[in-house]
């Protein structure tokens, strides 16, 4: 079911809730009030009853994606089947039509336009989508918790410039890839660097009194979250021992 967020953009839910995921993806439909057609963002998971619920959400004149982890992108081919329309992304391996789409560039369709904003460090090939009112961060910002720096695609020194990228933001909604949306991006992202920059001092304590590999990083700095996050936890550990030296 399609749920209205701001006067543009709506969410479809992908049903594929889990620890990395949260509740599932979201799939964004962008639209000005006026416009029959929309602009789709991040089609997410191969699950044919979601991509025929997004289709049938009207004419799709572009697919957007934030990023090509399959939680976001593994249906995209599927949905452009569904719906002619073309997919366009940073990574050409994710793309289907002429079109790539870098930073800098503006997406004009369904009566609205996004600008897209390099937000390398989740993966090296993230992107945000900026409109008037709201920005589309994907994995770079979530709804809810934090994110994996998924090292070695994901590189922390790039993340953090990302962070900082979205802090000059200020106060435009956040949509993002999972989670609900958050009502500043500014506010968000300098959590978010609150969060990196205390992690990198527990990182480097845990170093300090002993610690050689990141799973023996996890199961100090980690130890109170869930052991099935811990997979994830080590990447972003790899990731900041990378950094630190």
């Amino acid at each position: 079911m399609l749920r209205a967020v701001t006067p543009t953009a709506g969410v479809v839910l992908a049903p594929n809730p889990g620890p990395m995921t949260l509740d599932g993806t979201n799939t964004w439909v962008l639209r000005d009030p006026s416009s029959e057609s929309c602009v789709v963002v991040d089609p997410g998971p191969l699950t044919e009853s979601h991509l025929q619920e997004v289709a049938a959400q009207g004419p799709v004149e572009v697919v957007l994606l934030t990023h090509g982890h399959a939680d976001h992108s593994e249906g995209a081919r599927r949905f452009a089947e569904l719906t002619g329309a073309p997919v366009r992304a940073l990574d050409p391996a994710h793309r289907l039509g002429d079109e790539g789409l870098g930073a800098g560039d503006v997406v004009a369709a369904a009566g609205i336009e996004l600008r897209a904003l390099a937000t390398p460090g989740h993966s090296s090939d993230s992107l945000s989508f900026v409109l008037p009112d709201a920005v589309l961060t994907g994995d770079t910002v979530l709804g809810r918790g934090t994110t994996v720096v998924a090292h070695p695609d994901g590189v922390l020194a790039d993340y953090l410039d990302s962070l900082r990228r979205l802090r000059e933001l200020g106060d435009l909604t956040v949509l993002p890839g999972h989670g609900p949306e958050l009502a500043s991006a500014g506010v968000a992202a300098e959590q978010y660097l609150a969060h990196r920059e205390a992690r990198l001092g527990q990182v480097r304590a845990a170093v300090e009194a002993g610690a050689t590999t990141a799973e023996q990083v996890v199961e100090v700095v980690y130890a109170d979250v869930d052991r099935a996050l811990w997979p994830a936890a080590t990447m972003s550990v790899l990731a900041q021992l990378a950094y630190l030296r």
